[in-house]
């Protein structure tokens, strides 16, 4: 089974990442949105929306957002959220959805990158342009891998309350993989993987350049100061689609 799979949807995920900065996520939307000005009553997509939360965020600005994710467990989770202009679907992101619909889209939080062969990261990102109108914006939000490699880590411990995660890191395949072992409450030992791609900025171009997409503009954190390859630590792209 890919990793995604069972591992997003796992309550050992939530409690291994209990401690991410919800408040800097939140953050990042608000600035987001002002840089980019939508005008009130924008279509967004939110591709790999987990739970909602930032679906939810957006829509609280007045705009016609779409949540979409391939956990069942997410989507029933974010479903609680739905209004008149918030609706979540459970849908794989490498496959078409309300083509040539969206204002906006956006991937947030290293929600890419996750398979093993290119021509799946083909098929999300032509899916990706597929839904969206002539000249509609998709914002790209991931790991810097130049960073990442250069602070490298290859194990490491993780304390949450009764849990002790042990992470193994490695690259292969061009592929940053994590291993994740724990011993659960019955004290069975139980393995995860994450497996993102180690895409560089020149590797979205060329992805994108295939769907009619084209790069508009680069930062490099949250706060969207500029991007620089082995400092910054985040990869945000904007991209703007030339046809519908």
């Amino acid at each position: 089974m890919d990793w995604y799979k069972n591992w997003f949807g796992s309550p050992f995920y939530k409690i291994l990442y209990q401690n991410r900065d919800e408040l800097e996520a939140q953050e990042f939307v608000e600035n987001l949105l002002a840089y980019l000005q939508p005008p009130r009553g924008s279509a967004m997509l939110d591709i790999a929306c987990g739970e909602g939360r930032f679906a939810k965020q957006l829509a609280e600005h007045g705009y016609d957002v779409t949540g979409i994710d391939l956990s069942h467990e997410s989507i029933e989770t974010a479903k609680a959220y739905e209004t008149d202009d918030l609706q979540f679907f459970v849908q794989d992101m490498r496959l078409p959805f309300y083509i040539n619909y969206f204002d906006y889209a956006f991937n947030f939080f290293t929600s890419f990158g996750y398979f093993t062969h290119d021509r799946d990261h083909a098929l999300a990102a032509k899916s990706f342009a597929a839904a969206l109108k002539k000249n509609g914006i998709l914002v790209i939000d991931y790991l810097n891998y130049e960073q990442v490699l250069a602070n490298f880590v290859p194990e490491e411990n993780i304390q949450r309350g009764s849990y002790k995660f042990t992470i193994l890191r490695k690259l292969e395949r061009n592929h940053i993989i994590k291993d994740i072992s724990f011993a659960d409450a019955d004290k069975k030992i139980r393995h995860y993987t994450e497996s993102v791609a180690a895409f560089s900025l020149a590797d979205f171009i060329k992805l994108f350049k295939t769907t009619e997409m084209s790069l508009v503009s680069t930062f490099g954190d949250y706060q969207l100061n500029p991007y620089h390859p082995i400092d910054s630590p985040r990869l945000i792209m904007i991209f703007k689609k030339k046809y519908a």
